[in-house]
């Protein structure tokens, strides 16, 4: 099981392993508040798609397509599938406030 979550909620102990999936650490959050299982900068939309993105919902469907291609051209993407299938719930953390158009719902998407 996928879920989504940001990571300014309080960490729960139904999260399973918690996956922190933002390129930028989240502000105002110290590491010991987030109670991340690991932090995967390297599958986070590169700088350059993050910040022509910038969440505009109305790029959500260009977002999402050039995000996808960032990941099959990305060998962690492959590391991230396989650390993701060897827990039984995963729970994807990002900082976005939009809970519909952020990179963990592509993310989520892929797994599923």
């Amino acid at each position: 099981m996928i879920v989504l979550k940001r990571v300014y909620e309080r960490p729960s102990s139904d999260d399973g392993f918690r996956i922190l999936v933002d390129r930028l650490w989240p502000r105002g959050v110290s590491k010991e508040e987030a109670k991340l299982d690991i932090w995967l900068k390297d599958i986070a939309p590169s700088d350059e798609l993050r910040k022509w993105f910038n969440h505009d919902p109305e790029k959500w469907e260009e977002f999402k397509k050039k995000y996808i291609a960032e990941l099959h051209d990305n060998n962690k993407f492959s590391e991230f599938k396989e650390l993701v299938h060897t827990h039984r719930k995963v729970t994807l953390l990002f900082g976005a406030h939009d809970m519909q158009h952020n990179q963990a719902v592509v993310l989520q998407s892929l797994l599923k």
